[in-house]
This record gives C-alpha cells, sequence and structure tokens, in this order.
C-alpha cells in the first residue's frame, strides 16, 4: 500500500481568530468607499479588453476573485443576501467588518469567544424587534404607487445611473405590478425581461408590455407585423433529417440527383403542409434552416424566426401557452400559443433589429429594453433595476419600511447601549461592543459624503436624543443631518433584518473558528 505523505500543519488559538478577523476588516475596508450614494466606483480588470466598473458590492466579490477561504465566506455571505433580498450586500459586509471589529478589542480583554456570539446573537435578536417596532406601513392606499417609487430611488442612489432614479424607479414599479399577483402577494421575478441596446441615454428606457426577442424574421419579404398570432415553437431545424450513424451518398447520375432533389423537396413540403393544417402563421424555431425551407416557408405566407435562445423559449411557452415541438409530425392545433401582436423594430443608426411579442393572454410578461451610451451604463443600469426590483418585490410580500441614512442603525446602537447600561459584567463589555458596530453605518455615510465622521456621528447621536426623533439620519445632499421621512429615504423592513441577522451569524462563524489545519503533501 502507497504512504500518505502529507503533513498536517495546525494553527490553533486566538491567533488564529485574530488573523481571520483581520483578514475580513481588510475586505471590508475594500468596500466601505462604495456605501450609500456618494459611493465610490471600484475598476475590475479582468483581461485587457474586459473592465468592470461598479460600486455594487455583490459584483466586486463575485468577480474580483477573491482567494482564500475566509474572505470566500464573506463572498457566500454577500451573494447570499443579494439571492433573499436582491440589496444591502456592501452593507452587509461592512457591519461584518464592524462587528468583528468590536469583537476583537473584547478578545483582547480577555473575553471568551463564545461569550462573545451569544451576546452579538443576543442583541441581534433584540435588534430584529426593535426595527418591527419602529417600522412603518404604507397605510394610505392613494399613496402606494408613490411610496414604491421612493423606496425603488433608494436601492438606485448609490448606482452609477443615479441621476436617471426616478424614471427607472417608476418603470420598475409598474414591471412588478403588472406581473405580480396581489391576492397572493407573490412575483415570480423570471417573468421580467431585462434587455438592453448601445444607442441614446437612460431616458430612452422603456417597459414593454411583453416579450424582445433579439432577433429578426428570417426572410427580409416577410411582414412586419402579425396580428392574432397562433405560433408553434420548434426544437428541430426546418431540414431534412440526418442519419445519426456515419453515411455516404453516391450519385451516379442525373437522374439520381434529380431524385435525391425531389425528395427533399417533398420533405420540405410535407413539413410546411403540416405547419399550416395546425393553423401557424408563426413558426420560431431553436435552431436554422436553409434557403429552400426559407423561400417554401414565404411562398406559402408563413413567417419565420430562427435560433432563438433557449431562455426565450422558456418565457414563450409560459406566455404564450405553446409546447416545444420536438418533431414536425407533432405539430396539432393543441401545441400552438397565441399573442396578440408580433412586431418587429428597430433601433439606432446600425438599424439593429429585434422582435417584440404583445398581448400574451396566458401571463404578463413583460420586459425593460434600457438605452445607453455604452456596455458599462447598460450593465449597470441592469444591476441597479434588478436591485430595485426586488426591493419592490418584498414591499409587496411585507409592506413595513423604515428610515434610511444610517437613522435605524443609530437608532438600534442607542436602544442596546441603554440596555447594556443597565447591565453589569462582561455582557455590558458585549453590548457595548455591538452599539458601537451599529454606528459604522452612518460613520462610513457620512465619510462617504465628505463630513467629518466624528463631529456628524457624534450630533447624530444626541440629536436622536434630544428630540426623540428616531428618522434622522445622514444627508448626503450636502445638509449634514436631516429627516430621512422628509428625504424620503426609505429602506425594506425585511432587508434591514437580514442585514443585521446575517452580520451577526458571519461575524459569529469567524469567531468559532480557532484552527486551521492544511494538509500539504511531503516534498521529500
Amino acid at each position: 500500500m502507497e504512504e500518505n505523505n502529507s503533513i498536517a500543519k495546525i494553527s490553533q488559538g486566538l491567533n488564529v481568530i485574530k488573523k481571520n478577523i483581520q483578514d475580513i476588516i481588510n475586505l471590508s475596508n475594500i468596500l466601505k468607499t462604495s456605501l450609500g450614494p456618494l459611493g465610490m466606483d471600484k475598476v475590475i480588470r479582468e483581461s485587457r479588453k474586459n473592465i468592470l466598473i461598479t460600486n455594487d458590492g455583490a459584483t466586486i466579490l463575485d468577480r474580483a476573485k477573491i482567494k482564500g477561504e475566509i474572505r470566500k465566506m464573506i463572498v457566500e455571505l454577500s451573494m447570499a443576501q443579494d439571492n433573499e433580498i436582491g440589496d444591502g450586500t456592501t452593507g452587509v459586509v461592512v457591519l461584518t467588518g464592524g462587528l468583528l471589529e468590536q469583537a476583537q478589542k473584547l478578545l483582547e480583554n480577555g473575553i471568551h469567544p463564545v461569550r462573545i456570539c451569544e451576546g452579538f446573537e443576543h442583541a441581534s435578536d433584540m435588534c430584529l424587534s426593535y426595527l418591527e417596532k419602529i417600522s412603518q406601513i404604507f397605510d394610505q392606499k392613494l399613496e402606494i404607487f408613490q411610496n414604491l417609487v421612493k423606496a425603488a430611488m433608494t436601492a438606485m442612489n448609490s448606482k452609477i445611473i443615479n441621476r436617471s432614479k426616478k424614471k427607472l424607479a417608476e418603470i420598475c414599479v409598474k414591471a412588478i405590478l403588472a406581473i405580480a399577483d396581489l391576492r397572493r402577494r407573490d412575483v415570480n421575478l423570471e417573468l421580467i425581461k431585462i434587455d438592453g441596446k448601445i444607442g441614446g441615454n437612460l431616458e430612452k428606457t422603456t417597459l414593454i408590455n411583453g416579450i424582445i426577442i433579439d432577433k429578426e424574421f428570417s426572410n427580409p419579404q416577410m411582414p412586419k407585423e402579425i396580428r392574432d398570432v397562433r405560433l408553434s415553437i420548434l426544437t428541430c431545424p426546418l431540414e431534412p433529417a440526418k442519419p445519426k450513424s456515419k453515411h455516404k451518398i453516391e450519385i451516379e447520375s442525373v437522374e439520381n440527383y434529380e431524385d435525391l432533389e425531389k425528395v427533399e423537396q417533398n420533405y420540405f413540403r410535407e413539413m410546411i403542409n403540416q405547419i399550416k393544417a395546425s393553423g401557424t402563421n408563426l413558426v420560431l424555431c431553436q435552431w436554422g434552416f436553409d434557403d429552400d425551407g426559407n423561400h417554401l416557408l414565404l411562398r406559402n405566407k408563413l413567417s419565420a424566426v430562427r435560433w432563438v435562445s433557449g431562455a426565450e423559449i422558456e418565457l414563450l411557452l409560459v406566455s404564450t401557452g405553446a409546447q416545444i415541438v420536438p418533431r414536425f409530425n407533432e405539430i396539432t392545433t393543441s401545441t400552438i400559443g397565441f399573442a396578440g401582436r408580433v412586431r418587429e423594430s428597430n433601433l439606432g443608426m446600425n438599424q439593429e433589429r429585434f422582435l417584440i411579442i404583445e398581448d400574451c393572454p396566458l401571463s404578463n410578461s413583460v420586459t425593460i429594453f434600457i438605452r445607453g451610451n455604452s456596455e458599462l451604463i447598460i450593465e449597470e443600469a441592469k444591476r441597479a433595476i434588478r436591485d430595485s426590483l426586488c426591493v419592490v418585490k418584498n414591499l409587496l410580500k411585507d409592506s413595513r419600511i423604515i428610515s434610511g441614512g444610517g437613522s435605524s442603525e443609530m437608532a438600534c446602537s442607542i436602544f442596546i447601549k441603554e440596555i447594556a447600561e443597565k447591565n453589569l459584567g462582561i455582557k455590558h463589555y458585549i453590548l457595548g461592543g455591538f452599539s458601537e458596530a451599529l454606528k459604522i453605518i452612518p460613520t462610513v455615510l457620512a465619510e462617504n459624503a465628505g463630513y467629518s465622521s466624528i463631529e456628524i456621528l457624534s450630533n447624530l447621536f444626541t440629536r436622536q436624543i434630544s428630540e426623540k426623533n428616531i428618522h434622522l439620519g445622514i444627508d448626503s445632499n450636502g445638509n449634514g443631518i436631516d429627516d430621512m421621512n422628509k428625504q424620503t429615504i426609505y429602506e425594506t423592513l425585511l432587508s434591514k433584518q437580514q442585514q443585521i441577522q446575517t452580520a451577526t451569524q458571519m461575524a459569529n462563524t469567524i469567531l468559532r473558528i480557532d484552527d486551521i489545519i492544511s494538509l500539504e503533501k511531503d516534498q521529500d
């Protein structure tokens, strides 16, 4: 038997915990400057030709190829926040760094990591309950749309495209309301397709009540608009079938060639007849077809589109009620789908053409069509729109909101500090550390806005207590401290609760790791 020549190198104890904490704090410091409406952007150069500019926390961590297992845990944490809530990815990493920074001080004072974890969990639970207590509800029916728009605008404040945030926020709210099942408070974001083309500006972004397919009719002589559409979706090529095994055809005379041509023509005619017999007037094919098939479709007054992608086919199946047809002999009246209108449109000087499928009967699929002067702007707009869609979706599920601008974090910090003052011993120090960690969000917002963070934070702390106004927060527009309700800066309760809960769990996970065992092969 072969001997296992691996050597286990073990690092143990408090030094490991401190090293892990420092790794996370360093990563958090990178993202700090991207937090808030005046956050800075990061440039990620993936290759010489591919450069990404963004300040979206999840995108930065995902594309930056972070090394190290502990750092990768933070990446997974950020992606979990992005998948679950869709917003707050930068804030959750910054808050995790703040908690670990306070935990490091507690460790240096001789407090055991297990006690710190217990205290942080207890403080987190109290924060979640307190946030529910101070949350607000959309109670005026006439203002629901405007309130949803304001919440969506808050999610876009920190993005490059914030100059057009009102226009895009309104589009996001309309898109959600178009597809939402308000009775069950359910929103299927897969029914919203986000597409974009270079040209124009963000103000020309539109909401289309239908599906956009980045294709054109297979023949330029086909009609550019079809009404009362009956469509068939094919996953087989419009051409004679080819044997799966190797084959060879020998043509020894003109008669043989003509016979082969007749067989192919008959095969094409049979396919066209089957399509016409089903009542189809539009064929969407996942594969291509040659000039003979294209010509026969045109002669028989059948419009066709080729090379339709799998994702577009799935959306069409849900929207039109069509069924996938893998073989031509399976085309029947029961496999076709329906749509009110299909039209071909074009954009810009390059005359880029695409199809718009509207008035689908089974679902209210919509498409947000983004215009921008560069690929960078379009991609960043897609990320911002996705965040706003998630915010509006969460508000439809739970209509409770809290004020933004770091006001809720400061309110929770004051609340936890008051409880800490009533306790003695280790609990006093741990709760106090958690209270200080919560202040990192308003501190970073103030720094990124160009304020003196110490002065602003001290004034915010004093004014929230003296004025008994928990809605006071950091105003990045130059006013220093202002009422976030008057500024209409809102965040969803679900997002803020998830941020605090996730950051606390991640900090506790790091604190519980005191051994690093690396297996390395013996080189002797």
